[in-house]
């Protein structure tokens, strides 16, 4: 079981596990001997924290700054306990130390009573899904081991923390530096005659196993070897949540693209046929799709993820510059990694006092925001109520993490409904035998959109023929699509000027059935926008399209691969074009 133990500075975190792992004989042979006598040498009073605290800054400030993690056992079982620190300037430490655990000790200065961390480090262990906790009223001898001031601390934290609804096991009274209640029952608090620390850890219950939850398998990267003619491609990464099978289908998400399992691979290993939650591991499939880093695999049969741009989130802002709107942040989640934008905050929430500060426009260093979030691109994920290990992010800024948080609700964007349509359309689509690779492999090509767009009268079409005609006679398999083939055919029951998104998703449809045949397709439109190209990557893999620019002026927000400034130099243009074609391994 992983133990978190958290609270403000200098309330005794370190000093209650020291003397935890004293009193039940945890410690390695000599090492409390060594240590006294450390502090002897240096004349300077014992303390059960500096079992813990190896850093020398935390024993010469006497604060814990990074995270230790002790192994810890008992009859029932085996314990990680993580202390983490409490100083406001090391939060992020805290976070992260608390992100695994399945219980929390809270600890409290019955001298001090409850500040501003003890409030802030209950928020976060409620935004982290930690709900078997205990809190630990420490110092009670600096009280005189008084039972009122235990109540009076009692019914203030308890309020508080009722609102963030986490309500605690039991309060137990404490002293770190005596050991009263943490390994044996304490004779100075004779009022209090319930379980020590030990006994109630022992109580708690570990989480669900992780086996039974729905598969979750976030793809780190994808490996390729071909010594001695091995064609494996191994999807690699760990196994979040579930059991991973040979011979059942895997829906990988947001593309939506789908196999199955044939073999689970491993180094110098003998095969196996199945892999627990919490391995790092590789598989192939029976089909060769082009599967990325960033992907979730998930079983067919089983809860699918969510899948959109916007999402709602609690974040926990670190950094000393404010989080604010209309600025480009990086989104981690799992494997993914991806821009995104604050679109709106829909409440600040001070931490110390739960007040809620509103119509606020920028999120503030240490506060906690309820907030909407855009992403560039689509990501898959889970709600924290759900799957936690596939909900919580943290947010980067100039390679530094600034804050984090968990997702607590997907929201529909503008392409949701066209997005189920594209799932649908895969999950019942009649495959061919002939796979991409194959079909690949006998052309000597990939498959692939080039869009062609630009202001009007900028000689795409004519550079879009051109190109058709010079790969036609190079062998290649190649088809030229004006936009308007589409207007004016499949779309002629459509009124162009009102419905011009549909224009796009049904130009979009056409594309990935000719693309699934294996042709370079040539795709012209004028002024296409980057809204345009979203809407196109939502029905036709993102890898197989090249988006093209031609002129000087770019005249809209699209992003393109290539700008060809000087369109009537014709020859110029094509060669660039073939350059890029070859860069890309397009045409081999």
């Amino acid at each position: 079981m992983n133990i978190v133990i958290v609270g403000h500075v200098d309330h005794g975190k370190s000093t209650i596990i020291g003397r935890m792992l004293a009193d039940t004989g945890s410690l390695p042979e000599g090492k409390l001997e060594q240590v006294k006598e450390t502090c002897r040498k240096n004349s300077k009073p014992f303390e059960y924290a500096f079992l813990l605290d190896a850093l020398k800054d935390e024993q010469s400030q006497g604060i814990t700054i990074d995270s230790a993690r002790v192994f810890f056992k008992t009859q029932k079982r085996d314990y990680i306990i993580v202390d983490a620190p409490g100083h406001i300037e090391f939060l992020k430490n805290m976070i992260t130390g608390a992100s695994n655990a399945e219980t929390a000790l809270l600890v409290i200065d019955a001298k001090e009573g409850v500040r501003e961390n003890s409030r802030r480090h209950g928020y976060m262990l409620s935004m982290l899904g930690i709900k078997q906790v205990v809190v630990l009223i420490n110092k009670m001898d600096l009280v005189n081991y008084d039972e009122s001031v235990f109540e009076k601390v009692k019914v203030e934290y308890s309020k508080f923390l009722g609102e963030i609804d986490i309500y605690p096991k039991t309060y137990i009274p404490v002293c770190g530096i005596t050991g009263d209640n943490i390994a044996t029952q304490s004779s100075r608090i004779k009022w209090y005659n319930e379980e020590t620390v030990l006994e109630i850890l022992d109580k708690f219950e570990n989480e669900p196993d992780k086996n039974n939850k729905p598969l979750r398998f976030p793809v780190q990267d994808v490996y390729k070897f071909t010594n001695l003619g091995d064609e494996r491609r191994i999807i690699a990464g760990t196994l979040e949540t579930g059991k991973l099978k040979t011979g059942e289908e895997i829906v990988f998400y947001p593309s939506g693209k789908r196999a199955k399992i044939k073999t689970i691979e491993g180094f110098n290993q003998p095969d196996k046929m199945e892999i627990e939650a919490g391995f790092s591991t590789g598989f192939t499939l029976d089909e060769q799709i082009y599967i990325k880093r960033g992907e979730i695999g998930v079983n067919a049969k089983e809860v699918q993820p969510n899948v959109s741009t916007r999402i709602k989130v609690s974040i926990f802002w670190l950094e000393k510059k404010p989080m604010i709107t209309k600025k480009e942040y990086i989104l981690k989640i799992g494997t993914t990694r991806v821009s995104v934008m604050l679109e709106e905050i829909l409440r600040v929430i001070d931490t110390s006092n739960l007040k809620t500060l509103q119509k606020k426009q920028r999120i503030e260093r240490h506060q906690v925001a309820e907030c909407i979030l855009k992403t560039k691109k689509h990501i898959a994920f889970d709600i924290s109520e759900t799957i936690p290990e596939t909900s919580r992010f943290v947010l980067v800024d100039d390679y530094e993490i600034r804050g984090g948080g968990i997702i607590k609700e997907s929201l529909e964007d503008n392409r949701s409904k066209m997005r189920d349509k594209i799932f649908l359309r895969n999950n019942k689509w009649i495959k061919s035998e002939i796979s991409q690779l194959k079909r690949a492999e006998k052309y000597n090509q990939r498959s692939t959109l080039l869009l062609i767009t630009g202001e009007q009268q900028s000689g795409r079409k004519n550079i879009a023929k051109k190109l058709e005609s010079k790969l036609f006679k190079e062998g290649r398999i190649v088809y030229y699509l004006g936009f308007g083939n589409i207007l004016h055919g499949i779309d002629a029951d459509l009124e162009s000027e009102i419905d011009i998104k549909e224009h796009v998703r049904r130009m979009a449809e056409v594309a990935h059935i000719l693309l699934d045949t294996g042709i370079i397709l040539i795709i012209t439109a004028r002024e296409f926008t980057q809204d345009d190209l979203e809407i196109i990557k939502t029905a036709v893999d993102p890898d197989l399209i090249e988006t093209i620019w031609v002129g000087k002026n770019v005249t809209t927000n699209i992003n393109y691969d290539l700008k060809l400034d000087f369109p009537n130099s014709i020859e110029n243009s094509l060669t660039r074009i073939i350059e890029l074609l070859q860069v890309k391994r397009i045409v081999f």
